[in-house]
């Protein structure tokens, strides 16, 4: 990942900005938003006890829903601070702190990797096909890579590009990667180019 999320995030929240962004889902849950919905859509695709990597975990939010739900599930991610505060809220699962893409795991192979939080969009200019390669090294065979990300500017942090869906498609593409799924929403629904966010399901082999 670039520079870029950390200039955006610490121009949000400063200093504290990981403790501000995971607060800012636990005051969603709190008055009622459903903040769980890619672990619920992974979950679905690949039912439990299937093994997730979540890539650019942030402070956890994902994983620890999709532990909750069963996922044997580790998560990366190259914002140390953020790691810290996923390992204090759930210190009995598994972080670490390393770009994902040019991630260097040991242990069995993934059945799915997830993309979630609009990490494809803060990732370093050029370096989505190489990503999407590395991390397609991690899934077994069949294996599924999901990402869901924003592609205009309502839709991603002030201060970061959108994302573009038409590029996403063409780098996994080019790493070998099957298209299985697109969809508009993390809850499955149909996919409008006019609705500013996109959710990519791909395939290993």
């Amino acid at each position: 990942m670039s520079d870029l999320w950390r200039r955006v995030a610490r121009a949000e929240s400063g200093d504290d900005y990981a403790e501000a962004y995971e607060q800012r889902f636990r005051r969603a849950a709190a008055e009622g938003a459903d903040v769980h919905g890619e672990a619920a859509f992974v979950s679905a695709l690949a039912p439990p006890p299937a093994r997730v990597l979540d890539a650019g975990c942030g402070t956890g939010r994902v994983a620890r829903r999709l532990a909750a739900l069963g996922h044997p599930v580790v998560g990366v991610d190259d914002d140390a601070a953020m790691v810290e505060v996923a390992r204090r809220e759930s210190p009995g699962l598994t972080w670490h702190v390393a770009d994902v893409a040019t991630l260097d795991l040991d242990g069995p192979a993934f059945d799915v990797v997830v993309l979630a939080g609009n990490v494809v969009p803060f990732l370093a200019p050029g370096s989505l096909p190489t990503t999407l390669g590395r991390l397609a090294t991690y899934l077994v065979d069949g294996g599924l890579l999901v990402a869901g990300f924003g592609t205009d500017a309502a839709h991603v942090p002030d201060g970061c590009p959108p994302g573009s869906d038409e590029d996403y498609a063409a780098a996994a593409r080019a790493v070998g990667l099957v298209e299985r799924a697109r969809h508009g929403t993390w809850d499955g629904g149909a996919h409008d180019p006019a609705s500013g966010y996109v959710v990519r399901v791909h395939a290993r082999g």
